[in-house]
């Protein structure tokens, strides 16, 4: 979601960098570490397991449930879940249900019937674990289908579920072994019988 569909960047490191300073730890480092992953299993990286760790990641959830200035929806976010049907597509996020929900719809995107946050799953990414067990909600094995993602983590989620990866991401080097686009806009959905095909726009589309 954030990264993908959301565009949640500024306040998602703001957050991290309060809790860098907090406990002096290299804001850049846990940054990058943070990307795709629950804020609890961050937080355990840093500062190992125990109750400060929990309170610390408790308290940062808490803080971004309610900082939705500044949060809008991705370029060609709209349009791609627009032309996506209803009942085939699903959230699978590192946020909790509470956050993914504020968040899409801060963004004015629309909620899809299945979604599979943190609290959803016993493993976050890079566990296949959520990418799996949306697609089994859905109805179909992971290989035939879909997934979407920016970060390292959920691209390695990905990958291990068995689905076939799209990774939005600036430079088609961080792809990880997936098909990269720059931008959701670079993609042309279109509807079929049997669901849809995406293709890259060419200059005239």
């Amino acid at each position: 979601m954030d990264g993908t569909l959301v565009d949640s960047t500024e306040v998602v490191e703001n957050e991290w960098r309060r809790f860098s300073a907090r406990f002096d730890l290299d804001a850049e480092e846990v940054i990058a570490f943070a990307h795709g992953r629950q804020t609890i299993d961050t937080v355990i990286h840093f500062l190992g397991a125990g109750e400060e760790a929990v309170t610390a990641a408790e308290e940062l959830d808490a803080r971004e449930l309610v900082i939705l200035d500044g949060i809008v929806a991705m370029a060609g976010a709209a349009d791609l879940l627009k032309r996506l049907p209803q009942e085939r597509w699903a959230l699978v996020t590192s946020a909790s249900r509470e956050l993914a929900i504020n968040r899409m719809r801060a963004a004015g995107l629309p909620l899809p019937a299945v979604m599979v946050c943190a609290e959803d799953v016993a493993e976050g990414k890079p566990s296949p674990e959520g990418y799996l067990k949306a697609a089994s909600i859905l109805g179909y094995h992971a290989r035939h289908c879909l997934v979407f993602e920016d970060a390292e983590a959920g691209i390695r989620a990905g990958n291990a579920s068995g689905a076939r990866v799209i990774a939005v991401v600036p430079d088609a080097n961080g792809a990880q072994d997936a098909f990269a686009c720059a931008t959701l806009t670079m993609l042309n959905i279109v509807p079929d019988n049997n669901g849809f095909r995406i293709t890259l726009r060419t200059a005239e589309e």
